[in-house]
């Protein structure tokens, strides 16, 4: 009876972890979807073009906008509603889309798509490894963690160096990041969704903050790859 309890027990833990891992998925893809809509509007209007782009200003109010809102939202996960959560992340990727818009007038299109699949065949490679291993990756996220912050650094230098170097070095050296990163943050949701939630509002909250998560493993990966990669018009 007692191993009859711990079966059905596990087997409860599986299904509610998958659950949770098909919600992330779908608000992921969500989220990227929103994100490749705004970017066709955006390229759609010459008027809207010449707004954010024109004025570098207004292109930087955007991004700080952006990086605001992943702060608000992860900070404040605990205390907003889950349709807040919701619109904020839907927000976030409408913003991304906006400024994503940039890469279609300095990369051939050609390019954008075939560095696109390489990163979607990448991530979903490596995503699946971080659910499958039973390899510990925390020693690992920890790494790339305080490489991720020393990327973003080197980034804000370069934006008035110029650097051509280093520019090339943030490219190579992000790709191995995310890939790394993606695999990683699989991992945690995957032990996230096996400890079950308290209610449903927690386990949407918590499926959003883990989309957002592998939403933004997936693009930097995929901004870092054309870096490397894409062609230049």
């Amino acid at each position: 009876m007692y191993e009859n309890n711990q079966i059905y027990t596990s087997s409860k833990s599986l299904e509610i972890g998958n659950t949770f891992f098909r919600k992330v998925y779908l608000w992921m893809t969500a989220g990227l979807g929103t994100t490749a809509l705004a970017a066709f509007l955006m390229l759609s209007s010459e008027t809207a073009l010449k707004f954010v782009f024109a004025d570098k200003m207004n292109f930087y109010i955007l991004i700080f906008a952006e990086l605001g809102l992943v702060i608000a939202l992860s900070a404040a996960i605990n205390r907003i509603s889950a349709r807040t959560a919701t619109l904020m992340f839907l927000a976030y990727s409408a913003l991304n889309g906006v400024t994503f818009a940039a890469i279609f007038l300095v990369y051939t299109r050609s390019s954008i798509a075939s560095v696109f699949l390489i990163t979607a065949g990448t991530f979903a490679a490596m995503s699946l490894y971080g659910y499958v291993t039973k390899r510990d990756l925390t020693g690992l996220g920890s790494f790339l963690t305080m490489g991720l912050f020393g990327i973003i650094i080197a980034s804000i230098v370069n934006m008035f160096m110029h650097n051509e170097m280093i520019h090339w070095i943030v490219g190579y050296i992000g790709v191995f990041i995310f890939v790394g990163l993606t695999a990683y943050d699989t991992q945690r949701l995957k032990q996230i969704g096996a400890a079950g939630f308290a209610d449903e509002q927690q386990r949407h909250k918590l499926a959003i903050i883990g989309a957002l998560r592998l939403y933004l493993d997936f693009i930097n990966l995929f901004l870092m790859l054309l870096r490397v990669m894409g062609n230049r018009r």
